[in-house]
Parts: C-alpha cells; sequence; structure tokens
C-alpha cells in the first residue's frame, strides 16, 4: 500500500474513532497462518478512552489497548499487510475498506446525519456491558455474598467479582449447545471455595435458562461446604449440593455432562482433568494455578539465558505446563481452547482451558514427548494418561 493510500485510510478511521464507535472488524486474511481476525471496541479506562484490539489467532485471543492515534496506524498497517477487508460501525456512520490484489484501498464512507444528537456508545465502561446477571435486579447468592446490595445495586468494593462471575458465565453460554435439554445435567466443581461462580452457575442454567441441572460442588474445606449447602437450601436450589472431598477420589457418580475446576492447585488441576475425561465429560473448564511442577525440574542448556531468571522461568515453565495440558486434552479427544478469564482492562490475566469433547484424537504425542524432552521436565497429567 502506498503512503498516500495509507493516510486516506487514517484519515477515513480517525473520523469515527471515538465513543461513538461500535465496532470495528478487520477480515479477510492475506495467509491463512497468523491473525484470522481482527475485532476493535471502545472502552473507557480512568476517564481514558481506549480501544480495545482482540486479535483471533487459531483457538486463541490476544488483547491490546490503544490510543486513537495507534488504533488508526495499527488498523491501516494491518490493512496494508496482512488483511483485505475492514468495516466499522459507528452511531455516526459506517465505513468499508476493501484492499484490491494490487493493496490499493477501495474506501466506501457513509455519515448519518446528526438530526439528533447520538449518544455514545461507551460513557463508563464499567457499567455499559451487557452483563448475563443484572445490575438492579436483586439475585439472593450474590446478596448473601456481599457482591450485591438488597436493591440490586453492586457493591462498589465487589465490581471486580460482579464482572469475573459475568465472564465465567459468558464461557457456559458458549457452550449451552453441549448440554442436554431432555435430561438431567451432571455437573462437578472442583475447588469450589466460597461458590461464587457454582452459585452463579446453577442460577444462570437453571432458574435463567430452564435446564435440569445437577452441580454437585467439591472443596477440602468442611466449614466451607457447611455454609454452602446452608445457603443452598434457604434458596431452594435442591439439586445443587456441597460435599467434603478431592475430585481424584470422588466415586459419587458414575456419568458427568461437564467438569468445572478453578485455581485447583499445581497438580489437582491435573488429577481433575484426569476424572473428567475418565467420566467421559462433554465439557470441562479449568483455570489451573500454583504450575510449580515443571518450574522444579525444567532445565534447557540452550534456555539457560532465559532460566536464570526465577520469575521468567516460573512463568513460562506455568504457560508450557497449561499449552501442555490443552495438548493432552486434545490427544483425548477434545477441542481445546485457552481463553483469558478475566477482561484484560479490569484484573491481572488468568487462564482458563476449555475444553469440548469431539471424540476424534488429535494426533500429537510425539510432538508432546519432544517438548517434554527438550524441557527435561515431567508432567502429572502425561502420567496418568500414559505411564503405566
Amino acid at each position: 500500500m502506498e503512503q498516500n493510500d495509507k493516510r486516506e485510510v487514517t484519515d477515513a478511521l480517525r473520523e469515527f474513532l471515538d465513543e461513538y464507535l461500535i465496532r470495528m472488524i478487520i477480515s479477510n486474511p492475506v495467509e491463512k497462518q497468523g491473525m484470522s481476525k481482527v475485532k476493535i471496541r471502545p472502552l473507557k479506562q480512568k476517564d481514558l478512552l481506549l480501544f480495545q484490539a482482540e486479535e483471533l489467532v487459531g483457538n486463541q485471543a490476544f488483547h491490546k489497548n490503544l490510543t486513537k492515534e495507534e488504533c488508526a496506524d495499527y488498523a491501516a498497517d494491518l490493512l496494508a499487510g496482512s488483511f483485505r477487508q475492514l468495516e466499522l460501525e459507528s452511531a455516526k456512520g459506517q465505513v468499508r475498506i476493501l484492499i484490491s490484489k494490487k493493496g490499493v484501498p477501495g474506501i466506501k464512507l457513509k455519515r448519518i446525519p446528526q438530526k439528533i444528537t447520538a449518544l455514545p456508545v461507551v460513557t463508563d465502561h464499567n457499567r455499559q456491558k451487557n452483563y448475563i446477571l443484572k445490575e438492579g435486579t436483586p439475585i439472593p447468592f450474590l446478596v448473601d455474598l456481599g457482591v450485591m446490595s438488597e436493591n440490586g445495586t453492586i457493591i462498589k468494593s465487589r465490581y471486580d467479582k460482579f464482572r469475573q462471575i459475568n465472564r465465567f458465565l459468558e464461557f457456559i453460554e458458549d457452550i449451552l449447545p453441549r448440554l442436554h435439554k431432555d435430561r438431567e445435567n451432571v455437573i462437578i466443581d472442583f475447588g469450589c471455595g466460597k461458590s461464587y461462580l457454582t452459585f452463579a452457575m446453577y442460577y444462570y442454567l437453571h432458574v435463567q435458562k430452564g435446564y435440569s441441572i445437577r452441580i454437585i460442588g467439591l472443596d477440602l474445606k468442611q466449614t466451607v461446604i457447611d455454609n454452602c449447602n446452608r445457603l443452598s437450601e434457604s434458596y431452594g436450589y435442591e439439586k445443587l449440593r456441597f460435599y467434603h472431598g478431592d475430585i481424584a477420589s470422588y466415586e459419587g457418580v458414575s456419568q458427568v455432562d461437564m467438569v468445572v475446576t478453578l485455581h485447583a492447585c499445581d497438580t489437582a488441576t491435573d488429577f481433575a482433568l484426569a476424572k473428567a475425561v475418565s467420566w467421559g465429560a462433554s465439557v470441562i473448564l479449568s483455570v489451573p494455578c500454583c504450575q510449580h511442577e515443571l518450574n522444579k525440574h525444567i532445565e534447557n542448556s540452550l534456555m539457560a539465558p532465559v532460566f536464570q531468571y526465577g520469575l521468567i522461568k516460573e512463568r513460562m515453565a506455568a504457560l508450557y505446563t497449561d499449552a501442555l495440558r490443552a495438548e493432552i486434552l486434545e490427544n483425548q479427544g477434545y477441542r481445546t481452547q485457552i481463553l483469558e478469564f478475566i477482561d484484560m482492562e479490569h484484573t491481572p490475566k488468568n487462564i482458563l482451558i476449555r475444553a469440548v469433547k469431539q471424540g476424534e484424537k488429535k494426533n500429537n504425542r510425539n510432538q508432546i514427548d519432544e517438548i517434554l524432552e527438550f524441557l527435561h521436565g515431567n508432567l502429572t497429567l502425561y502420567d496418568l494418561f500414559y505411564k503405566e
């Protein structure tokens, strides 16, 4: 793309990069490898208007926040080399850009006459999103857990928790087609803790969506279990029960539709994943934490200059661990995604592994072996599946 053409693109975009932007989608990649699509939306962060780009690469999504000028240049750069199409929708108009085979942009711009002042799409990022659980409607478990007041207002100091709950329910919403409408769905939640997300899952699936649901919450703290059962009984949630125990040794059911394991520490995640596979669970949602096992043994002379920094080594070991877990699940017949648990502008990023049973096993065992050999490491999940 010539410099003058790029300038035309950035000028056209700048006009609509404000609080009235609804969405911008950059698509039709030149190459099949790499990014398949980029979605851009506005957000307000501490009174500063930014634009969040979501880059879709395979089953993963990466995010970056940009200023107006950065966003215009970023989009133009993508059209100059990686993509052939851009569509922008705003309360003020529309822009469509198609890149020819010779790299020349065709720009179609439509302005909406502002006879009546348009309302900004983004006024306050914290409150503009259409959440699954609505603010303003009292929800008993959110009130009792200290997230919501009795009149339905979210407690200011608990807004991050409110967002986290809704983000988790969005992951559930994506897999609704995998649940059964003609029979009871059995869900195991291991490491349920105070059970914000367990109660939210039951409320969303049974109360809001009308699914026949049985949820079993497991935790190792008896006091937590007692409190959660008391709350569940007070709400009349007959098919939501909590038990003291470990998922690895739990034998209370023979068939499970979904397994949720949030913040199971270190190798507890591996045992939970293996148990989920043995049950033939259709869906697995796992947020691992404290991935220490690989970090203790990881060693590689080529990577020594990197691994000498403890913090870097620890983080890389955690990422290797979760990537290998996802690949092992693929080898067991699941289609896996690694996703961000929380919108990145609100809280530190957590990784969520979402696995949906497909049946066809990925032929990647040799690659998994080669990676572990390269790292001189070991993984409990690997041993649970592959070692006699």
